[in-house]
């Protein structure tokens, strides 16, 4: 092989070589712009904020922190003597009002065994009447009686769902009041993923589309599917004034980042052996079933 041979060669190869490198940089960049996947995923589930129905003292704290309960299992108690005396004064109130419904109809039956000459008719009606009200006083008693059990009952706080104790912050002795948080759960059948998509990207999804959640740090790989796709994001340049009028930003990037739109992904199964922890990242693939 002659000097120009050699020479034809090796520009030949580094042709070859050129064209390979552009070739697969070019595929690269197809891949980076227009596959469905994104490196920010996050794990999420839902958390419950277990408040306490009555008002009170907390006596027992039965769990600890991060530990699994089941539903129905008891978080924690509150001081429930104050409890007791109000079913007991609800039980007095209504048998005090059985024998005044008793007292009640007894003379309305009476009255309405005698004539007129005896007593008038309007007195007979009164009677009648008078046993009535004695009766919706009745009610009312034992629907007290029943509410002043399941505050009794309700001093005991019990898991909503089936998850683990988060935060344990709660003590013996702190003050629970109506209403107030005490004690999160993440609940165990209610994890998902949040995929936030670049914007450009959401043409290739679509409800349904089989994705693979990868975890980061490992190389498990999560399968599920495209539940939902989020129809709206905050507009940060084009916040509202205090007289509801648009505040548009005068000045305007020439250099645009894409927006991303949560998509949520639905997971298919969890595997027993793996430890899923709500707020940790990963990457989602989607695999489209339409192409664009």
């Amino acid at each position: 092989m002659g000097k120009l041979g050699r020479q034809t060669l090796r520009i030949s190869i580094t042709l070859v070589i050129v064209a390979l490198a552009v070739t697969l940089g070019w595929m690269l960049w197809k891949r980076y712009m227009d596959s469905p996947w994104t490196r920010d995923g996050r794990v999420r589930a839902d958390v419950v904020n277990v408040a306490s129905d009555v008002a009170g003292l907390v006596t027992e704290v039965a769990v600890r922190d991060n530990q699994f309960v089941h539903r129905g299992d008891v978080l924690f108690r509150v001081d429930n003597a104050r409890y007791h005396s109000m079913v007991a004064e609800a039980q007095a109130r209504v048998e005090q009002a059985r024998l005044a419904l008793e007292m009640r109809r007894a003379q309305a039956t009476r009255r309405s065994q005698l004539d007129d000459q005896v007593i008038s008719r309007e007195n007979r009606e009164d009677a009648g009447s008078i046993a009535a009200a004695a009766r919706a006083e009745y009610t009312a008693a034992l629907a007290a009686l029943d509410q002043a059990k399941l505050d009794l009952e309700r001093t005991e706080i019990r898991s909503p769902v089936d998850g683990w104790v988060s935060n344990l912050l709660v003590r013996p002795g702190d003050y629970a009041n109506v209403g107030a948080p005490r004690l999160a759960i993440i609940d165990q059948n209610s994890f998902w993923v949040y995929g936030y998509f670049e914007e450009n990207k959401v043409r290739f999804l679509n409800i349904g589309d089989p994705a693979e959640i990868r975890l980061l740090g490992t190389h498990r790989v999560l399968k599920g599917h495209i539940e939902s796709i989020a129809r709206g994001i905050a507009d940060r340049d084009n916040p509202t004034d205090a007289r509801l009028l648009a505040n548009v930003n005068p000045s305007f990037s020439w250099v645009r980042l894409a927006q991303r739109v949560p998509v949520r992904i639905r997971l298919d199964a969890i595997p027993d052996d793996l430890i899923l922890v709500a707020g940790m990242t990963c990457t989602v693939v989607v695999h489209p079933k339409k192409e664009d």
